[in-house]
């Protein structure tokens, strides 16, 4: 839960000191005008910040970001806004801190013999397939929309200059620190320290708008203690033989389809916590749970925080995807992702 406050309290002060609208921005004059170029290094960065930031991060304070370099460079928004959803998913599979899910995966798997390396190892070629096979759907859908040149390149919106370099300066530095196993809430809490103790000499006013997530943190806690009751009723037995055994790919496949099943119809959280001990018997069927949880729970809604978080910034931004249009798109991504990352894992 510290992990959970902290890296949110990054995030929401890096957003306020500027670093991804001006990094957004950047994006836009980098692109050299073409709008599939635009889309890609976007794409880039919502894999960069799911990767670095947590999938949240990306749903929350990216989204409102592409979006706005959309309308202003004269593009659709709906590949933007869906590129940030399916990749705040899609690509959280790479580190502990890209996924509440992945931080209790790594605490699983120090039980199974393996630590935080083991699990950078086993997720790298699964996430760039995961991530190879998002881009692949959205890019064949929205093929038209990503075609042509566009003539703007808008500046970003005034910042305070130290501010922002110091809050760059400290997601740069963070970023290699997750990667190379160091505790993610002492790192994130560090971090969150400086960021705090900078914008209270820089912007103090700006101090208000920085709300720890105490609520969501308390719900999890709840899901921990709901997931246990229904497990110590005897739910264990029961998804231990629906979840069967072996690491060939028809294996995996069974155990990421079925944590995509619970995640999607509970949430990616509970699913992976009611499948955790049944599925998760030796660290490749572990990662194949993840799969399923992190990588697919994009049908639905509710199948992750982040698609809520999303459908609540891309409304409040007055851009329009039909339910319809969104659970098929969804579920395209969820099956040829998914099925690209099980092939990975399985290889």
């Amino acid at each position: 839960m510290a992990f959970l406050v902290a890296i949110t309290v990054v995030a929401e002060i890096a957003d306020l000191a500027g670093v991804f609208d001006v990094a957004g921005h950047a994006t836009a004059r980098l692109a050299g005008h073409h709008t599939v170029v635009l889309w890609l290094l976007l794409a880039a960065l919502a894999v960069l910040v799911t990767t670095f930031l947590g999938l949240d991060t990306t749903a929350v304070l990216l989204t409102p970001v592409a979006l706005t370099v959309a309308r202003q460079v004269g593009v659709g928004a709906a590949p933007f806004a869906l590129t940030t959803l399916f990749l705040a998913n899609t690509a959280s599979l790479f580190l502990p801190v890209s996924n509440l899910t992945n931080l209790l995966a790594v605490q699983h798997l120090a039980t199974l013999g393996a630590g935080h390396g083991d699990f950078v190892r086993l997720t790298l070629l699964p996430g760039l397939a995961a991530v190879a096979g998002t881009l692949l759907v959205i890019g064949l859908v929205h093929r038209r929309g990503l075609t042509g040149r566009y003539a703007v390149e808008p500046p970003a919106a005034p910042h305070d200059r130290v501010l922002l370099r110091i809050a760059a300066l400290t997601c740069l530095v963070s970023a290699p620190l997750f990667a190379v196993g160091l505790q993610p809430w002492l790192v994130a809490s560090v971090a969150a320290l400086v960021l705090v103790v900078a914008m209270a000499w820089r912007a103090p006013f700006l101090l208000r708008r920085v709300r720890p997530p105490w609520g969501m943190a308390l719900v999890v806690a709840g899901l921990f203690v709901l997931v246990q009751l229904l497990l110590d009723a005897g739910a264990g037995a029961v998804l231990a033989d629906l979840s069967g055994s072996g690491e060939g790919v028809g294996d995996l496949a069974r155990v990421a389809g079925l944590g995509a099943l619970a995640a999607n119809l509970l949430n990616n959280l509970p699913g992976y916590l009611a499948l955790e001990a049944a599925a998760g018997t030796t660290p490749t069927r572990l990662v194949a749970l993840l799969v399923g949880t992190n990588v697919a729970p994009i049908v639905t809604p509710w199948g992750s925080l982040a698609t809520l978080l999303w459908l609540h910034r891309v409304r409040a931004a007055g851009v329009r995807i039909g339910p319809g249009a969104l659970v098929a798109q969804g579920l395209a991504v969820a099956l040829v992702a998914g099925g690209a990352a099980l092939i990975a894992l399985a290889a």
